[in-house]
């Protein structure tokens, strides 16, 4: 059983001892303490809490725990349901609400859920304000509302208002996608994507759509995290159906891996990549990733003549960065496209929407589309330490060594070389350092792994 307390929300497994899973008990305390919260840093009387979920087997469970819990704090809730990640963030500003909660575990397996918290911007708590929440739960002291001020449900579906707000973007051309004539296959995990993604592509144009694993039962297929080893199936999917494309997302919907033509892995790593391309071929302007994101963003942004700068690791972190350099478009390596224009948010139908009128106004395929940007590879890595071990020293003594390189440690340590790099980070809930290395092949990227590995290894 785990319970993940984080600044960034609270993750943990279904059934379990309290304070120990992510029980009933342990609900309640968070979404009281998140509740407390909003209305502390709230002008309005009555707050009004937007809440939405993926298609998890617990996410109904949760979700009637979520909603009365608002309700005896008073709080009326816009109770979106079934819906993705961005669908829910972007109902928060439509509805001029003060905040969100998304349940949903993302890429963990069948048996984790989580509470992801939002603020009236429709964004992530940042730091400052995750760990006020924190804090309060710790208090375990909380007044529910008189009779008269319990708060009411309102139930509503937002998912022709997301497409909606994704087709009217300037950079997306659904009659340029119409008519091609386009063949598109999709993986939905079971979740949320299978009653987004097919309605999305209709309205685009696309002519044929295949998809599997679209039942929203919460049975995931396989593992739900989309990397390539999970991706098999739909892969054949695409040269079986002789698709122009395949689409695949994680159970809420905010990170997007492509499938090339011929079955083969676009990478994700490059979703952001190709799409960052495209919108700067439009829209002048500098770009924003974190810093165990591929280093081919920086290349294409500067290919644009433009600025491209890192964010610590986490969407949190990347938006503020975004904001702070005004970016047009960042986004993570996982697949996690943020276009403001749109909402300030990982968004899958936003990357799937723009990267479609690239494929069909540049009249490229996805293997050709990728053949124009330079090629890395990363390896990612761990080191074991015991729970004694003085892991910030450590990563103190790496970065001193290492002093006439490039270094930034604004979130752990991350070593820059001509041709390469290498970022260490120290897990919030391991004794363990996580090793990301990329470099221009997978021999090279594994050895440099390797040898920051050694290094650390000699000064245990």
């Amino acid at each position: 059983m785990s319970l993940i307390k984080s600044i960034s929300g609270i993750r943990g497994t279904i059934g379990g001892q309290t304070g120990e899973a992510l029980t009933p008990t342990d609900i309640v305390k968070f979404v009281s303490a998140y509740t407390e919260y909003i209305r502390s840093v709230s002008k309005n009387r009555k707050l009004k809490i937007v809440v939405g979920r993926d298609a998890r087997i617990s996410g109904l469970m949760v979700r009637n725990i979520v909603v009365g819990t608002l309700m005896g704090a008073g709080a009326d809730v816009i109770d979106i349901d079934l819906a993705t990640t961005p669908t829910t963030e972007i109902a928060v500003t439509a509805e001029h609400a003060d905040g969100g909660i998304i349940i949903t575990a993302s890429h963990n397996p069948r048996q984790w859920n989580a509470l992801k918290l939002l603020d009236h911007n429709g964004e992530f708590l940042n730091a400052e304000a995750g760990q006020k929440v924190l804090e309060i739960a710790e208090q375990n002291n909380y007044t529910a509302a008189e009779i008269d001020n319990i708060g009411n449900v309102t139930a509503k579906d937002y998912t022709e208002y997301h497409i909606d707000k994704v087709l009217a973007l300037p950079l997306v051309d659904a009659e340029a996608i119409q008519e091609a004539h386009l063949t598109v296959a999709i993986d939905t995990i079971n979740s949320v994507g299978g009653k987004i993604l097919p309605r999305l592509l209709e309205r685009l144009g696309v002519e044929k759509t295949y998809t599997i694993n679209g039942q929203l039962d919460g049975n995931f297929a396989h593992n739900p995290e989309p990397l390539p080893q999970n991706l098999t199936d739909i892969a054949k999917l695409v040269v079986d159906k002789k698709a122009e494309v395949g689409f695949v997302v994680d159970p809420d919907v905010d990170r997007l891996a492509i499938i090339s033509e011929d079955g083969t892995m676009f990478g994700e790593e490059y979703t952001i990549v190709s799409v960052a391309d495209y919108v700067l071929s439009h829209t002048p302007g500098s770009t924003v990733s974190n810093l165990s994101s591929s280093r081919a963003l920086r290349d294409v942004t500067q290919a644009h003549n433009q600025t491209y700068t890192a964010a610590a690791v986490g969407e949190v972190n990347v938006v503020s960065q975004m904001k702070k350099t005004n970016a047009v478009i960042g986004g993570e390596g996982n697949g996690g496209v943020i276009y403001p224009e749109c909402h300030y948010g990982r968004d899958a139908l936003v990357g799937i929407a723009l990267f479609l009128t690239q494929m069909v106004k540049q009249h490229k395929t996805p293997t050709q589309l990728k053949g124009k940007y330079p090629e890395y590879h990363i390896s990612k890595n761990r080191i074991d330490l015991t729970p004694s071990t003085d892991i910030n020293k450590l990563l103190q003594t790496i970065k001193e060594k290492h002093a006439n390189d490039q270094v930034n440690d604004i979130d752990g340590v991350k070593i820059d070389f001509a041709d390469s790099w290498v970022h260490l980070r120290k897990s919030n809930t391991e004794p363990i350092i996580r090793i990301y290395a990329e470099a221009h092949t997978p021999k090279e990227a594994d050895k440099l792994a390797e040898s920051i590995k050694k290094e650390i290894e000699d000064l245990i």
